[in-house]
């Protein structure tokens, strides 16, 4: 251990499971020192085992539906109080899609779901960082990440609206991190992540497919969930204060890959 985040104290969204990468960055997060409040709709808490890692870090467990202001609000003035004051970081790790769920291709979305996508996994992000501004919740220079994936850039066809939602977050993170960056010297980033075999990314249609040509896509393999762990916590520790409003790639190469040996020699066969 490193004390990378020694008397830092902050918000994780999102643990659902052992598997979840917000599960494994709370514990990593422990583990070098930091104070954590645990966050997750309650329906996500009914489904999951945030107690269990609530136990394991001593952190309380404050339910939000991150759609709902009165929630929001409620999370974070009842997170201060915990603290006794300010805070210095926040993951946002929240998505969640109704047409996904009821397999409605991407061509034949229905509206009133796709907004409900849009303010889950993406203005969430704009409501709780604007409750944050409200109450002065956030330290000078805390730092504010979000999980994103390079379907926002590029086509994957069975990612579905999400690829349009997680556009719509990474612009949010650029908008808001100028804001708050001019403010209050506060960082906004989001992580563009491997195709990660988690409880929620494996509901994606194709997902083995997914993980599969990432694989053979990228010069390092794809990304770990503790990989992306670690690499979370050094944005939200001061070896990286002066990185901001930007989309980091956290895939082992495969962004920036157009092809590899491997993958000409399949398409060969």
């Amino acid at each position: 251990m490193y004390n990378l985040l020694k008397g830092k104290k902050g918000i994780i969204f999102g643990a659902l499971d052992e598997k979840s990468i917000a599960w494994i960055t709370a514990i990593k997060c422990h583990e070098e020192g930091a104070e954590i409040v645990l966050s997750n709709a309650p329906v996500a808490m009914r489904m999951g085992e945030i107690n269990k890692l609530a136990e394991r870090i001593n952190a309380p467990v404050i339910g939000c539906d991150v759609s709902n202001a009165e929630d929001v609000e409620n999370l974070i003035t009842k997170t201060m109080e915990h603290f006794g004051g300010g805070f210095d970081f926040i993951l946002h790790s929240i998505g969640m899609s109704i047409n996904v769920r009821k397999g409605k291709h991407y061509t034949e979305i229905d509206y009133v779901h796709n907004l409900k996508t849009f303010e889950i996994s993406s203005m969430s992000l704009h409501r709780v960082l604007a409750c944050c501004m409200k109450h002065d919740a956030l330290n000078e220079w805390a730092s504010v990440v979000a999980l994103t994936y390079i379907a926002a850039q590029r086509v994957f066809p069975d990612y579905n609206e999400m690829a349009d939602a997680k556009s719509l977050l990474e612009s949010v993170a650029r908008s808001f991190g100028y804001h708050y960056g001019v403010k209050k010297h506060v960082r906004v980033n989001t992580i563009s992540q491997s195709p990660t075999r988690t409880t929620a990314g494996s509901g994606v249609k194709g997902f083995d497919g997914f993980i599969t040509y990432a694989e053979n896509m990228s010069p390092l393999g794809n990304a770990s969930a503790e990989d992306c762990a670690n690499y979370t916590m050094t944005l939200f520790s001061d070896l990286t204060k002066m990185v901001t409003m930007q989309n980091l790639f956290h895939d082992g190469g495969f962004s920036s890959t157009g092809v590899t040996q491997g993958v000409i020699e399949q398409m060969e066969k």
